[in-house]
């Protein structure tokens, strides 16, 4: 059955013309549509969208891509908030919450700059690139012509080169190749951290949410037998058994359609789960933003049930929650308590990715004290006869 799309309406040459919607980020089709092309400036572009009126582009394609900019340049000229007072200053959660708000708004903004689509994906417009495989990756074969955003085209276009390119993972020494919709794994320190914990076993090992797959390639490389990895997303799943093969250990590592857990119990399991606890504004931030840090708990209550006797859960964790006072370390510890759990140990890295150093970025004194730490655990009723003592 062939999947149901939103229909757009607009009027152009004292015609009514209609065209499927398409947007892999989850945003609904515009309600207003202007036609407009080279002739428009970037201010009367702006204010339409700003007014959430959208533009379906007729001109030149590299004009778009240059009006699209323009219209980033008008939205980023923050003027002073009128109700700031000399010396005031908000509290790290409501700078997250501003932040959001102001990202989203850009992101709806910017996103009312259209572009037509022929049903091969070619962009019907003067000097378009070919981007028939980026979007062929992105939104499978279609059949009919469509209208979707310039600005998520870009993502398409930039998804492509992620996945044709890859990147390079130290711990690999080889790179991961993420498709679009699959969080790309470009912070090293949760990898190392994977990489450098000493094993409790070497048989088989659980990648609870695995994403592109890299954390059970390394523990793969690392000499585990066998690794099965989860996630719901099939794109993800795609991706993760695509990455094992060409990284040459899908004879040790496969990845599977599970909720959380697959069957059975293992010496290791390992979970990175989203870390931010806060709504997501589209489907592609889920790898980042875990609303109420609901598979973070959902982790840690079943985890007990799918550990061997003395085996481990390894949960990595950045705190950057803690900093934005989304989530308290009580909250954290009250959870694993909770779920019959005990802290072996934890080994703790300090982020090195460019934000951490940006302090024009509002949040950069959470980042900048930003810690990830890999923790340790073990169901208490397999541990009792464990001597090692607990760093949380």
């Amino acid at each position: 059955m062939n999947e149901q799309h939103p229909v757009i309406s607009w009027t152009e040459t004292e015609t009514t013309r209609q065209a499927d919607w398409r947007s892999e980020a989850g945003t609904p089709p515009p309600k207003r549509i202007v036609v407009a092309d080279d002739t428009i400036s970037a201010d009367a572009a702006y204010r339409l969208a700003c007014e959430g009126t959208a533009i379906l582009w007729r001109g030149d394609f590299q004009n778009a891509r240059q009006l699209l900019q323009a219209i980033a340049r008008r939205i980023d000229r923050k003027p002073a908030s009128k109700s700031a007072k000399a010396g005031e200053t908000i509290s790290l959660t409501e700078a997250f919450n501003k932040h959001r708000l102001a990202q989203s708004q850009r992101a709806r903004t910017l996103g009312m700059l259209l572009l037509p689509f022929d049903a091969d994906f070619t962009v019907p417009l003067r000097r378009a690139p070919d981007v028939r495989q980026a979007c062929l990756e992105a939104y499978g074969p279609v059949e009919v012509p469509f209208v979707a955003s310039l600005r998520e085209l870009l993502g398409l276009i930039g998804a492509h080169e992620w996945h044709r390119k890859g990147v390079e993972i130290a711990a690999l020494g080889d790179r991961i190749h993420p498709r679009y919709g699959v969080f790309a794994p470009t912070r090293a320190e949760y990898i190392d951290l994977v990489a450098n914990a000493p094993l409790p076993s070497k048989e088989l090992a659980f990648d609870i949410g695995t994403g592109t797959g890299v954390l059970a390639a390394v523990l793969a490389r690392r000499g585990v037998a066998q690794v099965i990895a989860t996630d719901m997303e099939p794109r993800a799943l795609v991706c993760a058994n695509e990455n094992f093969k060409r990284l040459r250990v899908n004879k040790q590592a496969n990845a599977i359609h599970a909720d959380l857990f697959p069957e059975g119990r293992a010496p290791l399991v390992v979970c990175n789960p989203p870390w931010v606890p806060a709504r997501p504004s589209s489907p592609l931030e889920h790898a980042i933003y875990d609303p109420e840090s609901r598979m973070l708990r959902g982790f840690l209550a079943g985890l007990g049930e799918h550990l061997t006797p003395r085996g481990e859960g390894w949960l990595i964790l950045s705190d950057l929650a803690e900093h934005l006072g989304l989530r308290s370390r009580e909250e954290l510890m009250a959870w694993i308590d909770g779920a019959g759990l005990k802290v072996l140990g934890r080994i703790d890295a300090k982020p090195h990715h460019p934000k951490a150093a940006d302090n024009t970025d509002p949040l950069h004194l959470a980042r900048a004290a930003e810690v990830t730490s890999l923790w340790r655990l073990g169901a208490i009723s397999n541990t009792t006869t464990n001597t090692e003592m607990p760093t949380p």
